[in-house]
């Protein structure tokens, strides 16, 4: 009978501990609500891969050229959804357990602590850098809509736009979870089908321009080498999805009979099949119809009928808006893990107001104080979503499934790893030097 008081009290230890688990855990944004229908993971995967890569393709394909320009669009929607798919599947590998983070299942892959090293630094640099890069968007694109409805206005700086669009994100920011971005991510995903269609209807309604030209437009070999590089980033960027997929996949009920890899893989093709209505045609078509004089961004290419260019640059603004959310969950969710699992602060409303707004505004400042929109695209684009969509799912592949050597998969995954390397070598070499090239000219804060 002496015995059983530590056992029993060992018990009890063990249930307060996983009672209290349980309870940050249906707190954390991430793991707080498993209710998503598979709908739910299609709009979602539109919502963070459509964004403002979809307007700077056309720009990519005069960087690239019409060959080059195509292979690497096919290659890259074919390659993503390969390596979305092994994500997919990766969640739920271990009987009763599901990887809801990134960096859980580079933790189960590559060991604790290496997985932790190796994921969450880029995972981070991608989920910020996307936030930052569509600070710079949402403002861009409410620039152009007050320029386009009223042209006669006195001019406004960017800083004071880009300060507009975060506002909006200082109240939305503090919806819990997913879940309740849900009707948010909807209208973002519903904008980017309708902004991309306006961007090459209109296109098409513009015609071919005079004296069109196809060719590079850098005067030197350099700079068309460079320019090539920093186009290959902008492609990375446009594919940017996988960086939430595990987290959207954590919101999907599942059992042993029915696992949720199956509505999510269902949510995920008709994701890709939105994904190339809205990639092809534009960047086919606006490269077609302005050739290598095409703008960064394919809406200021467009300057009438006015009141269309408009509602196109309102329906970008309000997808960033959600896009931004989308992208900024995993990372509340990582803050909000540190400071409540490992500094011991109480799950409290206060904490999340807190810890988001200073998110929301860091985000700001940096877009207010670089907004290079093309170049920032590019070296983020290279830098960081090159490994995270590329090819670190077929390393963990390899290192979970360990395929035989020289069959298909084996080959299939290593081919990824190469191509996916030599993106994340070259592209951010492009971008940064568009970078240096317009700090050059910019003024701070002006």
């Amino acid at each position: 009978m002496g015995t059983q008081a530590p056992d029993s009290y060992l018990n009890n230890n063990v249930d307060q501990k996983s009672a209290k688990q349980k309870e940050i855990d249906d707190w954390l944004p991430i793991t707080s609500s498993k209710h998503a229908k598979w709908w739910y993971s299609a709009f979602h995967n539109v919502t963070a891969m459509v964004g403002a890569g979809v307007l700077g393709l056309p720009y990519a394909m005069s960087e690239l050229g019409w060959g080059p320009g195509v292979v690497v669009l096919v290659l890259s929607w074919i390659i993503t959804l390969y390596t979305l798919w092994q994500m997919v599947e990766m969640h739920e590998m271990v009987p009763g357990k599901r990887f809801n983070r990134y960096h859980e299942l580079g933790q189960h892959a590559f060991g604790e602590k290496l997985g932790l090293y190796i994921v969450v630094p880029q995972q981070l640099i991608v989920e910020v850098g996307v936030c930052i890069v569509y600070m710079v968007t949402g403002g861009q694109s409410l620039q152009k809509f007050h320029n386009t409805v009223c042209s006669s206005c006195k001019s406004m700086k960017l800083t004071w736009f880009i300060m507009i669009f975060a506002s909006v994100h200082f109240v939305l920011s503090h919806l819990p979870n997913f879940h309740s971005i849900s009707a948010i991510s909807l209208a973002a995903a519903a904008m980017s089908l309708s902004y991309s269609t306006i961007a090459w209807a209109a296109s098409v309604a513009k015609g071919v321009q005079p004296d069109v030209q196809y060719g590079y437009k850098a005067s030197s070999t350099a700079g068309t080498v460079f320019s090539f590089f920093g186009a290959l980033g902008d492609v990375a960027f446009a594919y940017a999805g996988h960086n939430v997929v595990l987290e959207i996949q954590a919101t999907i009920p599942s059992t042993p009979e029915k696992p949720s890899k199956g509505p999510m893989w269902r949510g995920v093709i008709l994701a890709y099949i939105v994904v190339a209505l809205c990639y092809f045609p534009v960047s086919l078509i606006g490269y077609w119809m302005f050739g290598n004089s095409i703008e960064d961004n394919i809406l200021i290419s467009l300057e009438k009928p006015a009141w269309l260019i408009a509602m196109a640059n309102m329906f970008v603004v309000v997808h960033v808006i959600g896009s931004y959310q989308v992208y900024a969950m995993p990372v509340f969710d990582m803050m909000e893990t540190v400071l409540v699992k490992k500094l011991h602060f109480k799950p409290s409303r206060m904490l999340r107001f807190i810890v988001r707004n200073i998110y929301v505004a860091f985000t700001m400042f940096v877009a207010i104080t670089f907004p290079f929109f093309s170049g920032l695209l590019s070296f983020f684009g290279g830098f960081a979503f090159a490994p995270t969509t590329y090819f670190l799912p077929c390393i963990m592949w390899l290192a979970i499934y360990k395929p035989r050597r020289f069959s298909l998969s084996w080959w299939t995954n290593w081919i990824c790893i190469v191509l996916g390397v030599l993106l994340m070598i070259v592209a951010p070499i492009g971008g940064l030097r568009l970078i240096i090239i317009k700090a050059k000219e910019y003024q701070f804060y002006s």
